[in-house]
């Protein structure tokens, strides 16, 4: 049985990418590999198992607008990774009390509430960026709410913080729980790693036999409700999510990213023991890395890039065929917590991570390897985080640097350079609008050659250039 619990997709699987787009490639300028990178993130309410969580300052009951003014950590935040050293992450847009309290007063009402809005910037169960808006999806505590209301979904401005739209409240079986989201700029969809259950799962597909089914008897009596993730499509208007998995998969997803070319890929957790050797990476017994694993996924069917690998049985000698992923192990661990992953849409072979410094385990008071006491999370390291960088195309992984005060983010971008800012009107107000573009098709055919302002293209997918400048355009 294989990942996805599938026995009649190895053809599918065993299919690796080979993009041809040789003259895309030619013509994209890639930016200098990591320098000056500004990533920009929504906080994640990383609430420790000791109980702490993120910080709260109460200014004062606004009569005005009949709330109470709070000053908390969620927000934006932004840092700037230059090569060398990862600056700070810090709120932005920053909150500053004096901008609309002074003197016991409040001075200005629209700037109170909306520093107190940022309460509502929660994306516990999944958060994304797409295009200057973000959307974050809150996951309710079952035990203080009903099934009926269980999601919060709001927008975001992405660059002033604004609250621009709350939903009325999503019921449990909506499928909103995500291990991430990302915008896919070659069909200019937003995808998903989606938690779902059995239960939710088109019958067709778990009334077929080859369809996996757990028989694990501390199960018994929630048939159907086995739970794991599959690859969706979602509506961010409607935000009804439309899966693509033929299947479930039972991994500690942690991340959900997509690049510039629309290739996806996601990270577990990758929390096991093993060797920690000179280079700070976790190896096996085989000296083999180990630790968070890369997946590649075929967007159009849900299924993961495997390779066929054939290996003999050691205590029988006979041959048989197992499935590996394309990608090696990242030789680090993180804990199985809310993280994200993002790509530059100028470099789409470097995917940027920021997740924890370990899987939460290492030497404890007895001397022996196991789990670290939250008591004493603050210096033995069990939730300090780092930003990582992978080769998508090598799968080699690297730790840039730790991040300061241990932030964890529900969505992460690169400012400026995300894969869904539309690229369009930066175009057409190159030089007024008066200077001339080349627009190719994605297989490299040149389409269009003259004034920005002059541009009259159909749908489809479009690389635009001006000068030393390139940049993809979807037009829908």
């Amino acid at each position: 049985m294989f990942i996805n619990g599938l026995k009649n997709n190895k053809k599918e699987m065993k299919k690796t990418y080979k993009f041809a787009m040789l003259a895309v490639a030619a013509l994209m300028a890639m930016s200098a590999s990591a320098q000056n990178l500004t990533i920009k993130g929504v906080l994640n309410n990383n609430r420790h198992d000791d109980g702490e969580t993120l910080g709260s300052q109460y200014v004062g009951w606004n009569a005005e607008i009949g709330k109470a003014i709070f000053v908390v950590d969620q927000g934006i935040y932004s840092m700037t990774w230059d090569g060398n050293k990862l600056s700070t992450p810090v709120k932005d847009p920053a909150v500053n009390i004096s901008d609309f309290y002074q003197n016991g007063k409040f001075t200005d009402n629209d700037k109170a509430l909306w520093a107190t809005n940022f309460n509502l910037m929660c994306g516990n169960s999944g958060a994304v960026y797409t295009d200057g808006i973000i959307t974050t999806v809150f996951s309710r505590d079952y035990q203080s709410t009903v099934p009926e209301e269980m999601f919060a979904v709001r927008k975001w401005d992405a660059n002033t913080g604004e609250l621009l739209k709350t939903y009325p409240y999503f019921s449990e079986d909506k499928v909103l729980e995500s291990a991430g989201m990302a915008y896919n700029p070659v069909d200019g969809k937003v995808y998903g790693l989606f938690y779902v259950t059995n239960a939710q799962m088109e019958e067709d597909i778990t009334s077929d036999p080859d369809y996996f089914v757990d028989d694990d008897e501390q199960f018994e009596g929630r048939e159907g409700l086995d739970a794991g993730y599959a690859i969706g499509t979602i509506n961010l208007e409607t935000m009804d999510v439309e899966l693509i998995t033929k299947g479930l998969y039972y991994y500690n997803f942690i991340t959900f990213a997509i690049n510039s070319e629309g290739r996806a890929f996601a990270l577990t957790s990758g929390g096991t023991n093993g060797y920690i050797g000179e280079d700070g990476k976790m190896r096996n017994i085989n000296n083999e890395l180990t630790g968070a694993q890369v997946y590649e996924f075929d967007l159009a069917t849900g299924v993961i890039y495997a390779n066929a690998t054939t290996k003999i049985d050691p205590e029988t000698g006979e041959e048989y065929e197992t499935w590996e992923p394309t990608l090696p192990a990242t030789g680090y661990c993180s804990k199985y917590k809310k993280q994200a992953a993002c790509f530059d849409k100028n470099n789409p072979s470097k995917m940027y991570w920021v997740g924890y410094f370990n899987s939460g385990k290492g030497i404890n008071d007895y001397g022996s390897w196991g789990e670290l006491p939250d008591k004493e999370w603050r210096t033995n390291g069990k939730y300090d985080t780092c930003l990582y960088e992978i080769d998508i195309n090598t799968g080699e992984a690297n730790r840039l640097a730790m991040i300061d005060d241990r932030i964890t983010f529900s969505a992460l971008w690169v400012d400026g350079a995300d894969n869904s800012d539309n690229g369009v009107e930066e175009i057409k107000t190159t030089n007024n609008g008066n200077g001339n573009v080349q627009v190719y098709t994605a297989s490299g055919q040149l389409v269009y050659n003259g004034k920005a302002q002059n541009m009259n293209l159909g749908s489809g997918l479009y690389i635009v250039k001006s000068g030393d400048e390139t940049k993809k355009m979807l037009v829908k």
